[in-house]
């Protein structure tokens, strides 16, 4: 069986609701819901959260509820592998888990095709988890940092005339999925495994949501792809 949990915890501070607040008229979490739904692959659609009120809505979107979180795995410090285990066990329950497609309800960007493309890779390969990344937008090799004299130095020096087409690619968790073999992860629950495997999203489907700002650019972003037919 394949299940996908979406995590949407009640308590955030900078958004207060984020998870429910309306973007372009809809709760947040409706968005990777939908995603999920339209990839036709799940066996179960659950909403992971603390909050009554995030799971109603969640029910309404279409989604399954089956456990409240428990208080302890509902704060600002619990790692979301961690979650995700408690989530797997509650699962377990009720029968077979193969594979569990774990989701944040900030992805308001996630198209469907990544999700099946990260379920192909976690089915094809021994790996325990497989993940959404992105490439930076310039070369980390050539970043920076401000010394104690509000002094600019660089990080790397050794490649400050290294060729920018000369460095090695760099990436970042996009913070949209992560798929996980369940039997390999619940012997080893960590997220950013030694076998780990990527889907790599392009830049512009990517956004974290934590705070003011980066909602206002998600709906310039939302905008720009709906007016694009992107999304």
């Amino acid at each position: 069986m394949k299940v996908a949990v979406v995590h949407a915890r009640g308590g955030s501070k900078r958004i207060p609701k984020k998870n429910i607040k309306l973007f372009f008229g809809k709760p947040l979490v409706f968005y990777p819901l939908q995603a999920a739904l339209k990839s036709e692959i799940f066996d179960r659609l659950v909403v992971s959260t603390d909050s009554e009120e995030i799971a109603e809505i969640a029910k309404a979107c279409g989604a399954e509820v089956p456990y409240l979180r428990p208080n302890e795995l509902a704060d600002d410090f619990t790692p979301t592998q961690d979650v995700l285990k408690f989530d797997i066990e509650q699962l377990l329950k009720d029968g077979e888990v193969t594979y569990a497609c774990c989701i944040y309800a900030t992805a308001v960007f996630l198209k469907s095709d990544y999700i099946k493309k990260g379920y192909e890779t976690i089915s094809k390969n021994p790996i325990r988890t497989a993940f959404s990344v992105t490439t930076f937008p310039s070369p980390i090799w050539r970043a920076l940092k401000i010394n104690v004299k509000n002094q600019l130095q660089l990080i790397w020096p050794e490649h400050r005339l290294t060729r920018s087409q000369d460095l090695t690619e760099a990436y970042h968790d996009a913070g949209q999925f992560y798929w996980v073999n369940t039997r390999r992860f619940l012997e080893k629950p960590v997220l950013y495994s030694d076998d780990a495997m990527p889907v790599i999203l392009p830049r512009y489907l990517v956004q974290d949501i934590d705070t003011p700002e980066d909602w206002k650019r998600a709906e310039f972003m939302f905008e720009a792809l709906k007016k694009e037919k992107i999304l």
